[in-house]
């Protein structure tokens, strides 16, 4: 999502104020390129062995030569897994099929425990297309349901749009934030017409392009924090049910029913600075990052903490988070320009790699701001990793037997 500074974030409120209406829901049921670092050796966690090892498969960049920042916000999969959408800070959505960022040699390679040659790929060429948006983004989501043809987006015009990849044409628009930058889009599962935005203005808005005007109705609207602290994140529960979860600056994450949103059904606190992101992991467990260098997996029957895990290096960053809920682990990035992954088990991070940054000026602290799993169920799995330099990286984790 970018770079911004949240050392200075708001102490968190006794009071958490909403000013929702109850909404009913009827339908509810090529460049110089960096070093790569040798291969990490497998530790033991206690008396555990790692049970995954990660290769480095693909790098894509931009020229060395280009001046324009091209910051990562946003990596998604489709709901196919087949194609992967990127946006950021070069105001440009690039779509690329999974095919021409993974080759099918170098998986066949890996699945068999042999090492592969990174393949390295400009920008340019990998992607199938692009799309220029009006805006710098900071959030992209598919719509579930439109068969991978409409995907969602958050900028830093507090701007939500929908863009028909068929067309290539934006296809819906909603300035409902008071220009204040939208930091993350949702689409609900069980009516994926209702979408959720929050934002720097410190509301979460929920919203159906079948009611109202052009920009569809506000179906409900809360506000967290008594501060007006930002909304950093939303997400709705994937498992079925009416949750969603939103993270925000004042150290809190929340998670309301949506049939009801007078009052935060649970507030997790544990977090000492900005919570960034929130992910459910499964129907009752999700995990919420902080820029306080944590992740941290809450029991959501009880609102109890699990656990909290930490390795990575998060102090004033975006630097992503993601699921593979198959294989019950958490990716994320690092202000050290490395990529972690956790198993939900433990409180260690079981791998961390990472790249040189781009020999380009102006880029010379380098982070990881953005990662996305595939999400299949396999003996092998594939992460993606942006970077604050516009690299994006695809990592191979193969089952150790």
């Amino acid at each position: 999502m970018g770079a911004i500074d949240w050392s200075k974030s708001p102490k968190p409120s006794n009071a958490t104020i909403s000013f929702s209406f109850e909404w009913a829901m009827k339908n509810l049921s090529s460049g110089i390129h960096p070093t790569l670092p040798t291969k990490q050796t497998l530790k033991h966690q206690g008396d555990r062995l790692e049970e995954w090892d990660f290769s480095l498969s693909t790098v894509v960049s931009s020229s060395a030569n280009a001046a324009v920042s091209d910051a990562l916000g946003s990596i998604e999969f489709d709901p196919s897994n087949t194609v992967v959408a990127t946006g950021g800070i070069a105001r440009k959505i690039r779509i690329y099929s999974l095919n021409s960022l993974l080759p099918e040699d170098n998986i066949q390679l890996l699945t068999r425990g042999e090492q592969n040659d990174t393949a390295f790929l400009d920008h340019v060429n990998a992607c199938s297309f692009y799309i220029c948006t009006p805006a710098k983004l900071s959030s992209l989501r598919w719509r579930p349901g439109s068969g991978g043809r409409l995907l969602g987006s958050g900028d830093y015009d507090g701007v939500v749009m929908e863009y028909d990849l068929e067309r290539k044409l934006p296809v819906f628009e909603r300035d409902e934030h008071g220009g204040r930058r939208v930091w993350s889009v949702d689409y609900s599962h069980w009516d994926p017409f209702v979408g959720a935005s929050g934002s720097d203005d410190g509301t979460m808005q929920m919203w159906d392009p079948r009611c109202g005007g052009e920009g569809g109705e506000c179906v409900a609207k809360v506000q967290p924090a008594a501060a007006r602290s930002s909304v950093c994140c939303v997400e709705f529960s994937p498992f079925g049910d009416s949750l969603i979860a939103l993270g925000c600056a004042d150290r809190m994450a929340y998670a309301y029913d949506v049939r009801k949103m007078v009052e935060p059904l649970h507030v997790l606190e544990g977090h000492t600075k900005t919570v960034t992101y929130v992910r459910f992991v499964d129907a009752q467990t999700m995990v919420s990052a902080g820029t306080d260098g944590c992740l941290k997996l809450w029991n959501m029957s009880d609102c109890g903490l699990i656990r909290t895990c930490k390795g990575h290096v998060n102090s004033r960053s975006f630097v992503g988070l993601s699921v593979w809920r198959h294989g019950g682990l958490l990716g994320c990035g690092s202000e050290n320009n490395q990529v972690f992954v956790y198993d939900k088990r433990w409180d260690e991070p079981i791998c961390a790699r990472g790249l040189e940054p781009m020999a380009r000026p102006g880029f010379d602290h380098a982070f990881v701001s953005s990662v996305c799993w595939r999400q299949v169920q396999e003996d092998h799995c594939t992460l993606l990793a942006g970077g604050s330099d516009g690299v994006l990286q695809v990592f191979v984790g193969t089952k150790i037997s």
